[in-house]
């Protein structure tokens, strides 16, 4: 079955820039934009204020290894700097008693509209989409809103990071991967762009003339066209060359996705759809993962050869033209025949049930470490942050959460969470709305 509110078959979200401080600096003085959102980033370098703890006798499941009995895992200055049993605890360290729980790396959701989406039926709360067909020079970090209602409820339910992706369009934009925790957009926004999102599914059609065979011509002449303005950026500027597919700083979006530096998340559901996607990967070596995916288990030796991972919802099971062939095992033969799986919840609203989406995956064959995996180091190794995100590894973000049990059970709760070292407040708007009414005043 498939959540209540999903309004496409495509497995996406319904429905600017700040530049990543680890990439590679854009070709091109910066404009004076540019340099404002690369000040904004500079600022954002600052940790979140956190203190030493050591979670103690918990399960663990470091996700990079295996589950640790009797473990501990060390916290300091926002970093993990030790996971296994019989650590040396330093003096002043924040002890807490996990006997019993179960520990994991904070939940990784990559495919969301946290932050852009708030209200469906209010236009001021919709920031996802910009007007077009090609949008890949936009950039949806500065319009996220770090006080949107969703974060907690999402965050309280373990997930501690998330993609935010743009929709709509053959090439919707430019996604960034966000920290549920703080005041400010350069609080949150980790990495930026994250991912370039385009869509070779039957609702991009009307980009390529009404047929699926014009969507791939017009991708094929936007990166043609992207390195020709690579190559002549110059001569665009003195209109010393032909007219191109795309305005310049949309062409120039485009160079970082064909340099292979940003991943281009590519949505397409049917096996055909799916093959497209991988010839065109192969032709101008993307760094490509296909979304929805779901006759991917058609080609899944095809798409463990090329390396292209799959995100899925494990629940997006009903057939459509689209993709008669959908499937409630989908994850488990990828797994099976070696591919990178990585779930997701696709209703907006209910972003907070990624644990469950991974538990019904697990209910339909796929096996309980790679379910784990699929929600933290699988989304955070595709998004490209794996050495930060992801595991219990020292060195690493401390992002995690204690488990009252097996967190895919339903029963269980997110007892804590620690987003940079720092425990969260289960504080929601749920959580408020239930304290305000909890004594209701006396009838007269």
């Amino acid at each position: 079955m498939i959540a209540a509110g999903r309004k496409d078959g495509t497995g996406r979200p319904r429905a600017g820039r700040i530049q990543h401080r680890s990439n590679p600096t854009p070709r091109g003085a910066p404009t004076g934009a540019r340099w404002l959102l690369l000040a904004l980033l500079a600022a954002a370098r600052e940790p979140l204020s956190a203190q030493a703890v050591a979670i103690t006798d918990a399960t663990v499941f470091p996700v990079s290894g295996p589950r640790i009995e009797h473990g501990t895992v060390l916290v300091e200055h926002g970093r993990i700097t030790a996971v296994g049993r019989d650590i040396t605890i330093p003096e002043g360290t924040t002890r807490i008693d996990a006997a019993g729980k179960w520990v994991t790396p904070g939940l990784i959701h990559a495919w969301t509209n946290l932050g852009l989406f708030e209200v469906g039926s209010v236009s001021e709360t919709r920031e996802a989409v910009k007007t077009g067909e090609v949008n890949p020079a936009f950039n949806v970090a500065e319009g996220i809103n770090p006080q949107s209602v969703l974060i907690p409820i999402t965050r309280a339910e373990g997930v501690t990071a998330a993609l935010s992706v743009p929709s709509g369009g053959l090439i919707a934009g430019q996604g960034v991967f966000i920290r549920l925790a703080g005041d400010r957009v350069e609080d949150l926004v980790v990495r930026s762009p994250a991912a370039m999102v385009m869509d070779l599914s039957t609702e991009s059609k009307g980009a390529g003339g009404g047929s699926r065979a014009g969507v791939l011509q017009r991708l094929r002449q936007l990166f043609d066209d992207a390195r020709e303005y690579e190559r002549r950026a110059q001569d665009y500027r003195k209109n010393q060359i032909q007219p191109l597919a795309a305005p310049g700083s949309e062409l120039a979006a485009l160079g970082p996705v064909l340099r292979g530096e940003v991943p281009v998340f590519l949505i397409a559901n049917r096996q055909s759809d799916i093959e497209s996607a991988l010839r065109l990967a192969g032709e101008y070596r993307l760094r490509a993962a296909i979304v929805g995916g779901r006759e991917a288990w058609r080609v899944g030796p095809r798409l463990a050869r090329a390396g292209v991972p799959v995100i899925l919802d494990p629940l997006a099971d009903i057939p459509s033209f689209d993709a008669l062939g959908a499937r409630l095992d989908n994850a488990a033969l990828l797994r099976e025949a070696g591919v990178e799986v990585v779930l997701v919840e696709t209703d907006e609203f209910n972003y907070r049930n990624l644990r469950f989406a991974a538990g019904n995956a697990v209910r339909n064959g796929l096996p309980w470490d790679d379910a784990l995996r699929a929600v933290t180091l699988a989304p955070a190794r595709v998004l490209g942050v794996g050495d930060r995100y992801g595991s219990l590894e020292p060195g690493k973000t401390a992002d995690l959460v204690v488990w009252s049990g097996d967190p895919f059970e339903l029963s269980t709760r997110a007892e804590q969470v620690f987003i940079g070292g720092t425990a969260i407040p289960p504080t929601t708007r749920q959580t408020e709305l239930r304290e305000r009414y909890r004594t209701l005043p006396p009838r007269y």
